[in-house]
Parts: C-alpha cells; structure tokens; sequence
C-alpha cells in the first residue's frame, strides 16, 4: 500500500487504542438496555430511544456527543444525536448474522461524554420467513428401465430452508399423476427425505418421459415453497416394429430431370429408442423393377432421388418396394410402398414420314390432284401431342387432314406453269402445341413435266435488216431466232417463210433455214431496183399439238457505189458529152459561160457529185465551181487567148471507191455579132424549151395543188375520227423514218456554207449522213472527214426520212422536191419563172414562205421555218 494507506492505518489503530483506554476508564460509569427488532427491518426503522431509556437530559444531549460503538466494520445501527433515537442503519439478515443460533442477539455500546460514560445495549434479531425451501439443482433427471417392476422406490434430494422454527420445512408435495407416488423418510427435525415410488408400469412407446413437480413448503405465514422439477426418462427395449408414416406415398415427377434430383423421403418411424429404433431403407429385391436403376434410395435418410433418365414415353407409372428395418439384437422390419407417376413434358418433336409421293406432276394438274401422303406423329401426349402442319403460304399447294387426324393429304390448290417454277421445293412444318413449341420440318421437291402450252418467241418482233446491194447469191444474209419456254419436243423450233411482198412470194428470192432460221438471199439485190421489202417467218414447234407464231421481217436494202454519174448537160442530140459554147470575146470576169449537169442514181456519199477539170488550154481563163458545175471566166479574153478551148471535166462521186464521167466542153470565142446570132439560135431553142417546162409546170402544180387539198380534208378526218386515246402513226415517234422507198427525189444536191457541207434530201435521207440538231429543215450537216471501212456497214450509217408535220409536210416537202426536179434539169427556165412559182407556193402556204430557191444556183428547198426533223 501507498503512503495513504499506510498514515489511514495508523490513524485507525490510534483510534481503537484511545477507545480502549476511554472504556477502562469509564467502565464504573455503564448501564445495559435491550431492544428487539425483526430482520429485514428498512432503513431508518427506530429500534428504540437510548436517550430516554438511559435517561440523559434532552436539552444537554448535544454536548453529550452520543453515539454508537459496535466494535465491528459493520454499523448496522445509529442513534440521533439529538433526540437519542436508534434507528436500523443497514440491512439486517438473522440467517447471515446467526445462522441456525436461536435466540439472535447483536450487543452495541452507547457512549456519551462531559462526563465520560459507557452503556451496553442488547438487540434482538427477529426471525422472518424471508427464505423459501430449495432444492440443490433445480432439475433433476431419473432414468428408469420401462420393463421396472411396480413398487419400486427411488430416492429424491432434499429440499432446505435456512429459516427457523416454524418458518423451516415443514413437508413435500408430489404433482399430480398415474404412475408415481410421494414417501418422506424424517431424519430429524430439519431434515427431511423424499422418495418415489412406481405404482404402474412404464411403456416407453406409450409415455417416454414423465415431467413431475416435488414442492417443498415450509412453516411461515404465508407459508412459502419450492419446486423440484423430475424427469423421469423411461429406458427403451426393442419391442416395437418400424412404421411407415404413409402408405402407400405418391409422388409426382416431369420426365427428364436432372439427375440428383429429389423425389421424396421415405419417413418410417420405430416407437423404440436408441440401436432399437435406428432404421434402415433398401429396395426390395424380391420385386426388382426398373425404378430400381432409375433411382438411388439413402440408406440412413430414405431420401430418393433420380439416377438415371425418367422417360414418360417408356414408363408413366412406378412401383416402388422399400423395407424398412430396425438395428435391434433382433431386427424387426416392415415395407413402404412408392407409387411414381411421371409427367410428360415435350421433349419429343413430331415427326413427319412421306408417302405415296407423286415427285413429278403435269403442269396442267387440276386443282386438288393429290401430290401425296403426309403421316405426322408426336410421342408426347395431351398438348405436347396435338400438332399443327402448315406449309409456306406463298405455295400453290395445300394440305388436306383426313378424318384419322395425323394424316394430311398434299394438293395442288391452284395453276400451275412450268416455264415459270419448274420444280418447287415443298417445306412441309409440323408444329406442336407444348410450351415450349417444337417443331420439324421436311423438304418435298415436286418437279412438274411439260406440255406444250407456250407457242414460239422471237427474240425480236418486228425485225429490221439492212441489207448492201450486190449480195452474194446464196449466203446468208441474217438469222432469224425464235425460242420456246417448253421442254424436249414441245420446246423443238422449226422455221418456215410466209407472206408475199408485192404480190409475188419470198420464196423466189429467199430460202431459210428450217432448223436454226437462217436465211439465204436466193439472189443480188440492187438498191435502184428494190430498196425495201417484207416479209413474215412462222415458228412452230414440235409438240402435239404444234403451236407457232409468225413475225415480220423488214429488209433494207444498203446502197452501194455502183452507179457511176450520168452527164445530163451539155450534151448533144446524139447523145455525145462533147459540147460546143459560143462566147463573145468581150466577156468579163465571172461570166457563166455553161453549166455541167450531171445525175448518179446512187444515194449519199456514193451520190454526192462534184466537179473538176481534167483537161483545159488555159487553166487562167476559165475556173469550174465544184459543187455547181457552172464553168466562169476568170479574166476578160485578150486578143493573145486563142479562140478556141477545150475544157474536159471530170464528174465523180464521193463514194469509197469513186465513179467517175467525163463530159468535153469546147468554147469558141467569137467576135459580137456573131455571137449575137448564136444567141438568137439559142434564145429560139431556150422559148421551144421554155413553153415545154411551163406545160409539164402546170400540170405538176395542178398535180400537187390537188393532192394537198385532199391530203388536209383526209388529215381533217382522220383527228376528228380517232379516239382521243390513240396515238398518231407520227406522233409515236418525232424520228420517223420513211422506209417506204417511194420517193421521188433520188439524188441530193450539196452545198457549202463555211467549213460544213450541207446536203438537202428528198423523202429519203442519204446514207451516211447524220442529223444535226441545231440544223434545220431537210438541212443535213455533213462530216468534211468521212471514216468508213470498206464492206463495213453501221445501222448508225442509215438515217431514213423523218417526218416533223405528218402527212401535210410530206406532201409540202414533196412538192418542193418536184419543183427542184424540174428546176433542176431544166435548161432554159430562168429566174422569173422561179419567182413565179415560188409566188405559188407562198399563196397555197396562207402567205409563209413554203419553198425557197437559190437564185445562184437554183436550187428549191422547204422553209427552213416550217420543215425541221
């Protein structure tokens, strides 16, 4: 201890001491008193007052200093100091003070001073039934065998009270029950023994265990107790057979469960106890079914559970034998019944067997011609095993049930044609109606055989040939193909030639062939002679019966360049191109001494002419334009130029290989009046020659005057007479061409403006020549640099006549092309005569300009305004 402990020590014993020297000092100064008070007592309780039973003076009893010496650590009384009452100052147990001494005495010393005195007070500790009898353990366990005979005795622990008197045990009680009684062996008179006697015998499968209350009571009022609780636990004997707590057990499982899945537990129970009631499961092998290796039994639990796969479609139902027995000395056993129904769940798809199957039908089948069998099964059952069969909707097939249910029947339910699907491949889907839905599917190929209902296709209808001239006989000219969309025979072409043209049949001048449509020109076409002709091909096949079909060929003959140009003027009566001019010798530059005038049957380039000279006496004195052929002086004559020259030209065409004429013109220079007299010779054959153009001009103009009227009243007719719906032969297309041939103009007349040669055509257009779409009227602009291969023909080489007006054009463009004909090889129709006409043209035009002329050259061609292609 500490210095503060150590100073508190001391300053205690210096205590005592002094107390112990006051004590003997004032010892003849004492006195006793006796006070009784019950343990328990509160604080604070007044046991008495020493003051006045000691007989101290009340109004000196503070300077007395009294208090209370026990002599003891505990201060279980007090006195006040000033009235001298004793009151309880701590709890007061008689049990813990005295124990089992009787009577219970507490001696204490009142001490006062002024003078010193020292008085002895006695206080009785009251006895309070402030225990209740207990037991040591407050269970208490006894195992008797339940093959104990009745009266047997067993000894119980004693109950015990710390109180006295009457406030000890007094006696004990047993509860209530059949099988105990209560006996109580008195030792002495605080001590008693309990005992329990059996007066029934015990069944342990009956009553295993007895719960029985000993209550001890004591003496006191109120009398209190307490309670022993006895187990009495009854020891088993192997007397009892197992049982099963359900018989028989069903159970109910999905086939197809995992293994290890729990079916149930077989709960069989033993009344015994111990090795007795522990129980064992097995199957039993007298009735070994297949369960037995579909399932695992636990031997210890008799928990089943799957081992193997359950399958509805090969069992629905089991039956289960388990024994059950226990691990007595002498085993006893019993038998559990298990029924297990299985549950089917849609594990299995349908499926689908074709019969009967037809895998080539006619195309022409009519509707419901059975295609074949379909058998769907499902091994499943209830919902799992309705199924539905369906097949693509976009079919021309459909499925029939029958009246059995699983069978259907394949049917066609509309046309067939094969040259569109020739074969189809039929998915047939059988679906069940489980949850989830399985489904199978199977494909059927139908292939469909051919009729001959499909006639022969050309591959082009009309067909359009362009053929050169000067064919070689007997080679083939071009093919005609047709196909047939059938098969086999029925798809077998043969050709053959049809029609007449003009009266007069193909066959003489075409020959096909009947197997793969080519067709030979039997002989050589010539463009001059025939420049289009038609005709039509049948195709037939070979089917039974034969279909066939016919189409139209259009035969274009080519020009070629084998027509050299024919001089037209000057020539003589005989018929000689060597031509005498007379001309005076005061002439002037640019006089037109004569034009050549030439014609080549041919058309385009193969008769586009042009001039020059192949032979003159004095190339400075005359010059010969090329297009026009008009021969011009270039200077004035002079006295030194010789009187006579010979001026030879060359006319040749334009074509690949060019043809060429020559016509001779002699000019004589003469002196003035004998050329006066040449020319009155001339003027007279000019007026014989005029009066015979004016005649063929009057009956040309009445001509064509009336063939326009009667073209506008037909074109009148026609607008107002066909429906509103129906397109016009010219209006279909604004390229028209003009194949007929029938033109009349058979030449073109070139010009040149710039660096572009202009080429004005008749109904035909030339060959060779490409339209201009900035170009106007019969106005064909054409290539300075032409690029053609020799034998090469291009269809873009060929540009027939196009038609911008219809019929009204066509006859306008038909009466300048008159006009320019004659015009053109007139020889002696002068200016005014053109003027004329043109004056005509401008009154039956309702005042345009219809026709224009080249006064140089006079040429006529349509207004550039009214004629466009």
């Amino acid at each position: 201890p500490g210095c503060g402990g150590k100073r508190r020590l001391k300053d205690h014993r210096w205590l005592v001491l002094r107390h112990a020297i006051f004590f003997l000092l004032c010892e003849w100064a004492s006195s006793q008193v006796r006070y009784s008070i019950q343990e328990e007592a509160q604080l604070g309780t007044i046991v008495g007052n020493i003051a006045k039973d000691l007989g101290f003076d009340a109004n000196g009893l503070m300077n007395r200093n009294l208090r209370i010496v026990t002599g003891t650590k505990q201060e279980l009384f007090k006195v006040n100091e000033r009235d001298g009452a004793l009151f309880v100052n701590q709890r007061i147990d008689r049990e813990e003070l005295c124990g089992k001494t009787s009577p219970c005495y507490i001696n204490v010393k009142a001490v006062t001073e002024n003078p010193l005195e020292i008085h002895h007070v006695t206080i009785q500790i009251l006895d309070v039934n402030d225990h209740s009898p207990s037991f040591p353990d407050k269970e208490y366990y006894l195992e008797i065998p339940e093959m104990t005979s009745t009266g047997a005795r067993f000894q119980l622990e004693a109950a015990h009270d710390p109180d006295l008197d009457l406030n000890a045990l007094r006696l004990y009680k047993l509860s209530q029950n059949e099988n105990f009684l209560l006996e109580t062996k008195v030792l002495d008179k605080d001590s008693q023994i309990p005992f329990l006697v059996l007066q029934k015998p015990l069944d342990r499968e009956t009553v295993a265990q007895y719960n029985i209350a000993l209550t001890a009571v004591d003496g006191g009022s109120p009398p209190k107790s307490g309670i022993l609780n006895i187990t009495v636990i009854v020891l088993d004997a192997n007397d009892n057979t197992p049982v099963c707590d359900q018989q028989p057990y069903t159970v109910t499982i999905k086939e197809n469960v995992q293994v290890g899945t729990f079916l149930l537990k077989v709960n069989a129970s033993d009344a015994d106890e111990g090795i007795n009631g522990e129980i064992e499961y097995s199957f039993r092998n007298n009735f070994r079914s297949k369960a037995n290796d579909l399932l695992r039994l636990d031997s210890k639990t008799g928990e089943i559970t799957v081992q193997g796969l359950i399958d509805f479609e090969e069992d629905d139902n089991y039956k289960i034998y388990i024994d059950v027995s226990d691990k007595g000395v002498l085993p006893l056993k019993t038998q559990c019944n298990v029924i297990l129904k299985v549950l089917d769940v849609n594990d299995n798809k349908p499926e689908i067997d074709i019969t009967s199957l037809s895998s080539q039908i006619p195309e022409n089948a009519p509707h419901g011609t059975v295609v074949a069998l379909v058998r769907i099964t499902d091994l499943d059952s209830t919902v799992n095993g309705q199924v539905v069969c369906t097949l693509p909707e976009d079919l021309p097939f459909d499925l029939k049930p029958s009246s059995e249910g699983n069978f259907y029947s394949l049917v066609t339910k509309s046309l067939l044609d094969r040259e569109s699907v020739p074969q189809y491949d039929i998915t047939i889907t059988a679906k069940d109606m489980g949850i989830p839905s399985l489904s199978t599917v199977k494909t059927v190929r139908v292939e469909l055989s051919d009729i001959n209902d499909n006639s022969p296709v050309f591959t082009r209808s009309p067909y359009t040939f362009y053929l050169l001239e000067n064919n070689e006989p007997g080679a083939s000219i071009f093919t005609i193909s047709a196909s047939d969309a059938d098969e086999n025979e029925n798809a077998l072409v043969s050709y053959s030639l049809a029609n007449v043209n003009n009266g007069r049949s193909v066959t003489s001048f075409l020959n096909i062939n009947q197997d793969n449509g080519n067709i030979y020109a039997m002989k050589s076409f010539d463009f001059e002679t025939m420049k289009t002709f038609q005709f039509q091909v049948i195709a037939k096949d070979s089917g039974t019966p034969s279909l066939s079909s016919n189409v139209t060929v259009n035969v274009f003959i080519l020009d070629q360049n084998d027509n050299a140009p024919v001089i037209l003027s000057p020539v003589n009566s005989n018929g000689s191109t060597e031509f005498v001019e007379e001309i005076p010798r005061n002439v002037i530059a640019g006089h037109l001494v004569t034009k050549v005038r030439a014609y080549d049957p041919d058309i385009g380039y193969n008769g586009w002419l042009s001039f020059s000279l192949l032979q003159v006496t004095d190339p400075t004195l005359f010059g010969l334009e090329r297009y026009t052929g008009q021969i011009r002086t270039l200077r004035p004559l002079m006295e030194s130029d010789k009187a006579e020259h010979k001026l030879v030209v060359l006319v040749k065409d334009n074509g690949n290989v060019s043809l060429s004429a020559t016509a001779t013109v002699i000019i004589k220079a003469v002196e003035t009046k004998e050329a006066f007299a040449a020319t009155d010779i001339k003027n007279s054959l000019k007026t014989e020659d005029e009066n015979n153009v004016t005649f063929y001009l009057m009956i040309s103009l009445g001509s064509v005057s009336a063939l326009f009227l009667i073209s506008v009243i037909g074109l009148i007719a026609m607008q107002c007479s066909k429906p509103q719906d129906y397109p016009s032969k010219y209006s279909q297309d604004s390229n028209y061409v003009d194949t007929s041939g029938n033109g009349t103009l058979c030449h073109s007349i070139q010009y040149r403006s710039g660096e572009k040669r202009y080429m004005l055509v008749g109904p035909r257009m030339s060959i060779g020549s490409a339209v201009v779409p900035s170009s106007t009227g019969n106005t064909l602009v054409v290539s300075e640099h032409r690029k053609r291969t020799s034998g090469e023909v291009s269809s873009r080489q060929i540009v027939d006549c196009k038609f911008s007006f219809g019929i009204f054009m066509k006859t306008l463009q038909h009466a300048c092309v008159l006009l320019r004909f004659f015009v053109h090889h007139s020889f002696c129709l002068d200016l005014s005569m053109l003027v004329v006409i043109i004056l005509l043209y401008r009154t039956l035009g309702n005042g345009r300009v219809i026709c224009e002329p080249n006064l140089k050259n006079g040429n006529i061609s349509p207004d550039k305004r009214l004629v466009k292609f």
